[in-house]
């Protein structure tokens, strides 16, 4: 649970049956609105604008509906999302949601930061929250939520250094930015520190597709990297990653999939050994109580990671070895301890792999 002071406060997962369970509803009605008989008694709505990616993207916008749908159900509270189709749709959906007279307004995903930084100005009597973005302008209703995404990434990065006979390992990113960076960063460090564990020598590749929902572009670029030798491939892209996923299904090497356990998500699929988690559902869950209930006053940003319990690697290990699987949750121990430290910048990547 947050406690409630603003910043870097601690998150206690508590991912329970129900949040996961959430998953199997949320393709969403075109943004219905879903009522619980509390609903009216308790006057709360809360209204969500996913990014381009779409509500079904498989990845963190699914996530964040799953969270809200978890709310109606333990609450009441009457949830709603809202698609956005390109970029200029951002400040349309937000000042919709405001006219909509929703409570709490979640942006989802770091293409949303200046518009819900600038909804967030423009509405001061409305409560904000936005995942992977920050609250830029100090606006005190805006609570910004980021994650430590280079944690799980460097655990995955680990797996795929072990899991890896070619010793070439691929990464596909969605569009370039800071936060898609911190994935690729903790991937690339995972590597290194298995190679180095493991006396292996493995080498990496990346490539931005510049889009969250383009699953051809995905296959497209994951193709040519097992062309290239690669036999482990990770992603960061949204939709974009499940041609990635496709492709390394049909060659017959191995993937890893990104904020939920995709090996469930895709069960044709047959050859994802693991994905990094981010607990979206649940930030989304414990912030928006904490915001309605007072705990949360807003202003500021949450930053939530290892030691907060916020991430981790998929409970499906099917494909794994339980060596590995176990050598992984130790390596997230490490992390949450403060042993290893994972870089986020290209500048802190150099430095950690120059220290190995």
């Amino acid at each position: 649970m947050f406690d409630a002071k603003m910043t870097r406060r601690t998150f206690a997962a508590t991912m329970g049956a129900g949040a996961l369970a959430a998953l199997a509803g949320c393709g969403g009605g075109g943004g219905a609105a879903e009522e619980g008989g509390d609903a009216a008694e308790g006057n709360v709505k809360l209204e969500m604008v996913t990014d381009t990616g779409g509500v079904n993207d498989q990845s963190f916008n699914q996530l964040a509906w799953a969270g809200m749908q978890q709310l109606n159900a333990d609450n009441g509270w009457e949830v709603s999302y809202i698609e956005s189709k390109q970029d200029s749709d951002y400040m349309t959906n937000l000042d919709k949601a405001v006219d909509d007279g929703a409570s709490l307004v979640w942006g989802i995903g770091f293409a949303m930061a200046e518009a819900v930084n600038t909804a967030a100005d423009q509405n001061p009597d409305i409560k904000f929250a936005l995942i992977d973005g920050t609250n830029d302008n100090g606006a005190e209703n805006l609570t910004g939520v980021l994650f430590k995404a280079q944690e799980p990434s460097f655990a995955v990065g680990y797996i795929a250094a072990r899991m890896s006979e070619s010793g070439k390992i691929g990464f596909v990113g969605g569009m370039s930015s800071e936060t898609i960076q911190q994935f690729e960063y903790g991937f690339y460090a995972g590597i290194e520190y298995a190679n180095k564990e493991q006396s292996k020598s493995c080498t990496y590749q990346g490539q931005y597709a510049e889009s969250f929902g383009d699953a051809a572009k995905g296959k497209s670029i994951a193709q040519k990297m097992i062309k290239d030798g690669c036999d482990v491939l990770y992603h960061a892209a949204g939709g974009t990653g499940v041609g990635m996923l496709e492709a390394c299904n049909d060659a017959g090497v191995w993937s890893i999939g990104v904020d939920q356990d995709q090996a469930v998500l895709f069960p044709d699929y047959k050859t994802i050994i693991t994905s990094a988690l981010k607990k979206v559902d649940e930030a989304v869950i414990n912030v928006s109580n904490g915001i309605i209930d007072g705990s949360i006053a807003g202003g500021e940003n949450i930053i939530l990671g290892a030691a907060e319990d916020a991430i981790g690697i998929a409970p499906t290990h099917d494909n794994l070895p339980d060596e590995v699987y176990n050598d992984a949750l130790e390596v997230i121990e490490k992390i949450k301890a403060g042993d290893i430290v994972v870089p986020s910048t290209e500048a802190e990547l150099k430095d950690y792999i120059a220290s190995l």
